[in-house]
């Protein structure tokens, strides 16, 4: 299954994703498809954090929604379909909304952790409680409200520019201490709806794949 990716990484580097562990936290639109592509990668222990299921609106974007898989947990939904992709791999389902309550997921040895959640304060409460308890994170921006095809880039929270959630973001960081923190961000106009939030299937998945392609990327090139 790997063979292709070992072409490029190596022995050394598909072993280390092999005994990684990468928890996603959210896994609609974005955190979808960062766990697809680690999957697909080799990681080899996935836990992804969510307490929604899946409805008929996440159709138009989302990896894991089908007319089969509609009233389905999707934590419960994608551990089925991960290993469908790679037996192998330790799938850890947690069927609940990441909360200040419950940050003790975090306390699981977790080699990154992708934030890809839309609640802004349980948000800034991840980044918080991860960067107290030494985990290194990466958190995607807004992805909705956007047609324009984007390039999403990855920079310092405090380096970042024309997103409205990095902005709020920003100053909630900046209040708590955190002087640092990577995030996946576009400087792509934001549209304005006048009933919640618009997507279209090809945004979010750009920005999930470039979460998990980081979080690949330094996991092949961490030092032991």
């Amino acid at each position: 299954m790997f063979s292709r990716t070992q072409k490029l990484i190596g022995e050394d580097g598909l072993q280390r994703l092999f005994a990684s562990r990468v928890l996603v936290v959210g896994v609609g639109g974005v955190g979808g498809y960062a766990v697809e592509t680690l999957a697909r990668a080799g990681v080899g222990t996935l836990g992804i954090i969510d307490g929604d299921l899946v409805d008929i609106s996440n159709k138009n974007r989302q990896i894991i929604a089908f007319d089969s898989t509609l009233g389905m947990p999707k934590v419960e939904a994608f551990k089925k379909r991960i290993l469908d992709i790679n037996a192998n791999c330790n799938v850890i389902a947690f069927y609940e909304r990441f909360s200040a309550g419950n940050s003790k997921v975090l306390n699981m040895d977790w080699d990154y952790i992708i934030d890809a959640i839309d609640s802004f304060e349980d948000k800034v409460d991840l980044i918080c409680f991860a960067k107290q308890n030494g985990n290194d994170i990466i958190s995607a921006m807004g992805a909705g409200n956007r047609v324009e095809l984007c390039d999403f880039e990855i920079c310092d929270i405090y380096k970042t520019s024309y997103d409205p959630l990095a902005k709020k973001l920003r100053k909630a960081l900046k209040d708590r201490g955190v002087k640092s923190h990577d995030v996946c961000y576009t400087k792509s106009p934001v549209m304005h709806t006048s009933d919640g939030v618009g997507s279209v299937s090809y945004i979010p998945p750009l920005c999930g794949i470039k979460l998990a392609g980081f979080v690949i990327q330094k996991i092949i090139q961490k030092v032991y």
